[in-house]
This record gives structure tokens, C-alpha cells and sequence, in this order.
């Protein structure tokens, strides 16, 4: 009995390194564009679930996969259960990234060395964010899900507002220059390719 259970355990780590670990992805910048944006006056409208979404622009980008975080008892996981910590330019490229502690936590990503930095941090926050994913549905819920830290995504969508009941307001960043609280994107994401 010992020993199946310990064949099975083996068994489920594999997997989990095969299918759910993080991929070493090729040497130099991966994902050298920013992200495009498209400012919009009066973008469309959805509703999912119980929330109200309005376009604030139309959002796409390929960047590195830094990180992703599942959420679930968050008042917000009913419209956003996954975040990626995403980075381009050089936030794209070992070199910088075998430097960097990234990690997620509370809806924000986090990153730091105890080396002298490669770049500035304030071009790391330039060329990095945090994105709070919508799925438009479930099939780009799943997407969403399989995406691996270290792979290359192209997605493609909208940054929104969200509106909710009882006064809940929950507005995407619209530059890439912000820190902070209200720095993310929230993104209506409804296309995602891995490489």
C-alpha cells in the first residue's frame, strides 16, 4: 500500500513539472513590442454575470508570462479568477529575469534583487504588469488556465471598467507608467495564443 502511494505521488509531480511547471524559455528578448492600446470615447458594453463591463480600450499584447495567480474567494474572482504578471522588453529576456524574485500576491506582482540591477526599476515597471483576465468565455478560461510561467502569450481584448451591485467599481489602468494601487489592467480577454 506504501508503495503505491508513493508511486503515486512520484507520478503526480511528474505531471504537475511536465504539464503545470514553468518553461525555460529560449536566451534574448521574447516579446521586444509594448503592449497596443487603442483609447476609446465610448467603447462597447457586455454584462458578465453580475457585473457590467464598459470598454476603456482595445488592448493587445505579446509578453512573457512572469507569473499567474488563481483566485477564488475574492470578492473579484467572480469576474477575474486569474491574474499574469506579464512583461516585454527586456522583462522578456533571462538575462534580466535570472536576477529578479517575482512572486504575486493580493492581486499585485512583486519584484526584487539582491543584486545591482540590470536596468533601472522604474524601466522594469515600464516594460511589466500585473492583468487581471476576464474571460470572455470558457473556452478562453481554459486558455487561460494552461498558460505556464515562461511561455510567450499573444492576447488580444479590451481594458475595462467594471461595474458591480452594490456600488462595486473596478477600473483597468490605462497607461503602462502607474504603480501602485490601480496600476493593473483589467482585461476583457477575448483571444489567446501560446508560443
Amino acid at each position: 500500500m506504501l508503495r503505491a502511494i508513493l508511486i503515486l505521488l512520484v507520478a503526480l509531480y511528474v505531471l504537475h513539472a511536465v504539464f503545470l511547471g514553468e518553461v525555460r524559455p529560449p536566451e534574448g528578448v521574447l516579446a521586444p513590442s509594448a503592449p497596443h492600446q487603442e483609447d476609446l470615447e465610448n467603447g462597447p458594453r457586455w454584462k458578465v454575470g453580475d457585473f457590467q463591463l464598459q470598454a476603456l480600450a482595445r488592448f493587445d499584447l505579446e509578453a512573457r508570462v512572469l507569473g499567474t495567480e488563481r483566485y477564488r474567494f475574492d470578492r473579484e474572482s467572480a469576474l477575474s479568477p486569474i491574474d499574469f504578471a506579464l512583461g516585454w522588453g527586456p522583462m522578456s529576456a533571462n538575462a534580466l529575469l535570472d536576477t529578479l524574485d517575482v512572486s504575486q500576491y493580493g492581486r499585485f506582482f512583486f519584484y526584487e534583487t539582491d543584486e545591482a540591477p540590470l536596468i533601472e526599476f522604474s524601466e522594469m515597471g515600464k516594460n511589466a504588469s500585473n492583468v487581471h483576465m476576464i474571460p470572455a468565455d470558457d473556452t478562453i478560461r481554459s486558455r487561460l488556465f494552461a498558460v505556464r510561467t515562461g511561455q510567450v502569450v499573444a492576447l488580444r481584448g479590451w481594458l475595462v471598467e467594471a461595474r458591480g451591485p452594490d456600488g462595486f467599481r473596478w477600473r483597468s489602468s490605462l497607461t503602462r507608467n502607474d504603480t501602485g494601487g490601480g496600476a493593473c489592467e483589467l482585461m476583457l480577454v477575448e483571444s489567446v495564443g501560446i508560443r
